[in-house]
C-alpha cells in the first residue's frame, strides 16, 4: 500500500474509470481530494467518526475555495480561446500545473491532518466514502465505480 495519500492519489486515478468517475463527482459537488484522501484512510483502515470527517472538510474547503476553485475557473474560462491562440493555450497549461500543484498540497494537508488518528483500527472504516460525498453524490454509480476502483488496487497492493 502507498503509505502517503499522493502516491495513493495517483495510482487510483490511473486505474481505468477512476478519472471520469472524479470527473462526475465533481459535477455533483463532490472534492475529489477528499474523496481520494477517502480511499487512502479506508485502505489503512483508520476509523471513521464524525470529528475525523469535520476536520477534514474543514481542511479542504478553504483551500478549494480560495485556491483550487480559482485556478480551476481560470482554466475552464479560458478552454476555447487557447484552441486558437498558442500563446494563451500555453498559459491555460500553466495555470493547469498550478491547479495540480494546488490539490497536490491539498492532499498533502488532508495527509498532515489524519496521520494522527491510528491506522488497522478495529473500529469501522467502510463509510468514509459515503461520510465525505455530497449528499446527492452518495448514491451515484460514480460513487461506486470509485468505491471498486480502490478496492481492486488495495487487493492488489496487498497481494504484490
Amino acid at each position: 500500500m502507498h503509505t502517503d495519500l499522493w502516491n495513493h492519489a495517483l495510482a487510483l486515478y490511473t486505474k481505468p474509470g477512476v478519472e471520469a468517475a472524479c470527473l462526475d463527482l465533481q459535477a455533483l459537488g463532490g472534492d475529489v481530494c477528499l474523496l481520494l484522501c477517502a480511499t487512502w484512510l479506508q485502505a489503512r483502515g483508520v476509523a471513521v467518526g464524525d470529528a475525523r470527517v469535520q476536520a477534514l472538510r474543514e481542511v479542504a474547503q478553504r483551500w478549494q475555495q480560495e485556491v483550487v476553485t480559482p485556478l480551476r475557473t481560470l482554466r475552464q474560462q479560458w478552454r476555447a480561446a487557447a484552441q486558437d491562440d498558442a500563446q494563451l493555450a500555453t498559459l491555460r497549461d500553466q495555470v493547469k500545473g498550478l491547479e495540480l500543484q494546488a490539490e497536490k498540497a491539498l492532499l498533502e494537508r488532508l495527509q498532515k491532518r489524519s496521520l494522527q488518528w491510528p491506522a488497522d483500527s478495529a473500529e469501522p472504516t467502510d463509510d468514509w466514502l459515503t461520510r465525505l460525498a455530497p449528499e446527492q453524490a452518495r448514491h451515484h454509480d460514480a460513487l461506486g465505480r470509485l468505491r471498486v476502483a480502490a478496492a481492486a488496487l488495495q487487493d492488489a497492493e496487498e497481494g504484490a
